[in-house]
């Protein structure tokens, strides 16, 4: 029976609703994590100093400066806490309310989040901005697996990799913005570091409100809810044609060779010896963008740039202009990926990344004897960004849904996803104090992992451009085989040399 997927088999072009449903799905969740990501960074100061002084109205004394340095990183690193937290029950909820469904009723957790951050000031509650953080981490735990399953499943063949880099643009765009919000002349003041905050409520308004008015996943409708009628209109409104009727039979073809095979568990998913290394995979690149440094780059980005040597007043403008060439790394990433591929925008991504990371060591080491040192520490920042944002940005989320059939793709997305946050809140928590103890050197353990990341995906993942789901699974399998019989080919090739050379020295001692 033929398990391709309807838009494995399908090509098409970028229809106005497709588009619409790509950018808005990616604006108010994707922009939501890219903008968490960064908000924190300009208002440390102000956030520290409200912490101190709310902690000596309340115990008549100041926090110590580790403490203090302890209670900031929580504030941080809690987010991807919550992203974790939000990661596991992605495939329950895409189940029961569908791609859609779930992107909207995760608003709500934004809501709340920001109310209880943009409060926190006035009723002198550093646990509000805490508590806050944690549920925009819940939110985008939700968001960064369901945005590229949704996006991956109403997209043609030849559309996946573009619309799946899309939300990656709008990280970007979310860290742009909290950098130019940030800036002195608008939020980045200390009256205004609550609404700076709570300014997430915005884009989760909009999606909340819009996203209403497009279908779910068409093989959502079918495949899981055997829907025909609904995913019949899905499939016109996304395709942009009346007649669908084609489409809706191979989605039918699908759905029978699915029927005696159940949504597999987390646990039947890392027990499954045949899709072993594709697991392996996702664990791989999720858990290295997260320990490629990115995100120390972005959690503490005006510290990097003090210890650089770069003045005070300089440095948000210099944070708002790398924020700049991210997004347009990230855009040169999107409409490039269709014709280089996969494999090659997060090999070079990586390689890259991972050489800055050891020239950042080298020029901050010198940089007390060479003045001019701390512009390359500047570049190799932007470097970093830039070599992010063209591949391994998007790329993971991307190759998790490509990786994986229809019955195991949920359980992969909780896998990669928890990882991934596991990852970003180990870095978001563990740098301040990693650079502390090892200064200038901390970054070369980001460049170990970068290189090691590419490696893996140069010697193990294969290119998954325009190649359906089944025909990846067929990859894998193919080079599952081949590793099972490797030690019985060599044999065979030492037996076949060692006997040609036994024989060949017999037939010349008779002689």
């Amino acid at each position: 029976m033929d398990d391709t997927p309807w838009h494995g088999k399908m090509t098409g072009h970028l229809t106005f609703p497709l588009m619409a449903a790509t950018l808005l799905s990616s604006f108010g969740s994707s922009m939501l994590y890219g903008y968490n990501l960064a908000v924190v960074n300009s208002p440390a100061t102000h956030i520290k100093a409200f912490y101190n002084a709310t902690w000596s109205q309340r115990y008549g004394q100041g926090l110590t400066q580790g403490t203090l340095t302890l209670m900031y990183s929580l504030t941080v690193s809690v987010f991807a806490l919550g992203g974790l937290v939000g990661s596991f029950p992605v495939g329950m909820l895409v189940t029961r309310y569908g791609r859609n469904g779930t992107l909207i009723r995760s608003n709500l957790l934004v809501f709340l989040a920001g109310v209880l951050m943009g409060l926190s000031r006035y009723v002198e509650s550093p646990e509000m901005v805490i508590i806050g953080r944690f549920i925009t981490g819940v939110h985008s735990g939700i968001c960064l697996s369901v945005v590229p399953m949704y996006l991956g499943e109403i997209a043609p063949k030849n559309l996946r990799g573009f619309l799946g880099l899309v939300p990656s643009i709008f990280i970007c765009l979310g860290v742009f913005s909290a950098q130019v919000l940030g800036l002195p002349e608008l939020l980045g003041e200390d009256p205004y570091w609550p609404l700076f905050l709570s300014v997430v409520v915005v884009p989760a308004f909009l999606q909340f409100f819009l996203l209403h008015w497009f279908p779910d996943s068409p093989r959502y409708l079918l495949i899981e809810k055997d829907n025909i009628h609904g995913a019949t209109e899905a499939l016109r409104c996304f395709l942009g044609k009346y007649d669908v009727e084609s489409v809706i039979e191979e989605m039918r073809e699908e759905q029978r060779s699915l029927a005696s095979v159940k949504t597999v568990s987390v646990w039947h998913l890392l027990t499954d010896r045949s899709v072993r290394w594709q697991v392996i995979s996702v664990v791989v690149i999720n858990m290295g963008m997260q320990l490629s440094g990115i995100d120390a780059i972005w959690f503490y980005t005006n510290v990097i740039f003090e210890n650089a040597g770069i003045p005070d007043p300089e440095i948000p403008y210099t944070t708002v202009g790398t924020g700049a060439i991210e997004v347009v790394a990230g855009l040169i990433g999107c409409f490039t990926i269709e014709k280089l591929g996969r494999r090659p925008l997060i090999i070079t991504g990586f390689v890259f990344m991972g050489i800055c990371c050891s020239v950042i060591t080298m020029s901050l080491v010198l940089q007390t004897s060479v003045s001019w040192m701390r512009y390359v520490s500047v570049a190799c920042v932007i470097g970093i960004i830039a070599g992010f944002c063209m591949g391994p940005a998007g790329v993971p989320f991307l190759m998790t849904a490509e990786l994986f059939k229809q019955s195991h793709r949920p359980s992969a997305y909780i896998v990669g996803g928890s990882l991934n946050w596991l990852s970003n809140f180990t870095v978001g928590f563990v740098f301040p104090f990693l650079q502390m103890s090892a200064g200038a050197f901390c970054y070369l353990v980001f460049c170990a992992i970068c290189l090691l990341v590419a490696l893996y995906v140069y010697l193990i993942i294969p290119e998954t451009k325009n190649k359906t789901f089944m025909e990846i699974s067929h990859i894998f399998a193919s080079r599952r085989s081949f590793c099972s019989r490797l030690p019985e080919s060599v044999k065979m090739v030492m037996f076949n040399r060692y006997g040609a050379l036994e024989n060949s020295s017999l037939e010349y001692s008779s002689s």
